[in-house]
């Protein structure tokens, strides 16, 4: 008991935190997106891997990114954040244009390249938190200086800019990421209970006007009351009643990897956004916990590197990173149960999805970049490196 409690009390234990967490989701991403996309890709290609192998390759794409985030200097990164609303801006007006543009779901929000498909506001939201965080600063300052701030009106023109590029392309899932990311930022700036209290207003008042003009999220959001209602199963409520089911079915241990019924043809996107209906139902109440014990892992290690991080621009990213996964994640398993409307978001790391690996994996090497750049941190892994090649 006392070496767990002195690992974990060890400077770098967030490093093996987030890595070993990561690297599992991951792992674990590959084989669930291979049982859950089977079935899709042999009746698109004609060959069951297909979609798997696409995976595996942004896998290893976003390693090597990461590698490199991680190893990013200090100095570059403030540069890149300086600039990172414009190019979001940017890369988020490109699925508008057409003949560029690629709608699925009804949802603007894709480009597409020959047979290559991107989306832009899954790298725009690490765009935001840069820009964020450099705003930020200014907040700190001002507190320092004058003893009060208001941190709202340094990044509510970008946000808005943001906000509203991406309801451009009728995405509400990513628009209600993005609020949330925001919005643990700001509270971690300390802005007032008030602000929060006129923000979450506005919020529920805008998020309300989208539905109600919209039929298909109205009908969306109706049917996540009552799935199985005579006039939601076989329409708007399908897709979240075959979630459930297959989660129902699953029981404590699941009913063996590979063997799901609910993915031949009954459950949409299911290596995609309901990838984690495929866990509960294969790999049971104990493959579901076991996910949100490594998420919970990984956001405890990456909310610790906020709290180590040296100056204010990395605590501010760190969290806004924390902040990003702990949203996506809760919102995507809360669609997957029926707690939530259907938003259409993945899950980290493990739903399929190139954008969305990168994104985050690029994330992932900016919070190990914090860690590794922590002169405590640094020297106790060269030991560790040390002690290994002498065992070895």
């Amino acid at each position: 008991m006392a070496s767990k409690t002195s690992l974990f009390s060890k400077p770098s234990s967030a490093y093996f935190l987030i890595l070993g967490s990561v690297s599992i989701l991951s792992s674990l991403g590959i084989v669930m997106v291979l049982s859950a996309s089977s079935v899709t890709a042999l009746n698109e290609s004609g060959n069951s891997f297909a979609i798997v192998f696409r995976q595996a390759f942004f896998l290893g794409l976003s390693i090597l990114v990461t590698w490199l985030a991680m190893n990013l200097k200090e100095s570059l990164w403030k540069p890149q954040a300086r600039l990172a609303l414009i190019f979001a801006a940017v890369f988020l007006t490109l699925p508008q244009v057409p003949g560029l543009g690629k709608t699925v779901g009804g949802n603007t929000n894709w480009i597409q390249i020959g047979s290559l498909s991107i989306q832009p506001s899954e790298f725009a939201k690490f765009g935001l938190i840069l820009w964020c965080a450099l705003r930020l600063r200014i907040h700190d300052q001002k507190m320092m200086e004058r003893g009060s701030s208001n941190p709202l009106p340094l990044v509510a023109p970008g946000i808005a800019l943001i906000l509203g590029l991406v309801m451009l392309g009728d995405d509400l899932g990513t628009a209600a990421v993005i609020a949330g990311i925001v919005g643990g930022m700001l509270f971690i700036a300390g802005m007032q209970a008030r602000f929060f209290a006129t923000l979450f207003a506005l919020g529920i008042v805008g998020f309300a006007a989208f539905v109600v003009t919209s039929p298909n999220r109205l009908s969306r959001f109706s049917a996540f009351w009552d799935p199985f209602s005579e006039e939601n199963y076989k329409s708007a409520g399908w897709q979240q009643a075959h979630s459930i089911m297959g989660l129902a079915s699953g029981g404590p241990l699941g009913t063996g990897l590979g063997s799901s019924k609910q993915k031949w043809g009954n459950l949409p996107e299911a290596h995609t956004d309901f990838i984690f209906a495929v866990i509960g139902e294969e790999l049971g109440l104990l493959g579901t916990l076991t996910v949100l014990v490594l998420y919970a892992i990984l956001i405890l290690g990456i909310f610790r590197v906020a709290l180590r991080a040296r100056n204010n621009f990395d605590r501010y990213v760190t969290a806004g990173i924390g902040c990003w996964i702990a949203v996506q994640v809760i919102m995507n398993i809360g669609t997957v149960i029926s707690v939530m409307p259907v938003v259409g978001v993945t899950l980290p790391f493990i739903s399929y999805g190139g954008s969305s690996l990168l994104a985050t994996f690029v994330a992932i090497g900016f919070v190990l970049g914090v860690l590794r750049r922590d002169p405590e941190i640094a020297e106790d892994l060269r030991t560790r490196r040390a002690a290994k090649s002498a065992r070895g």
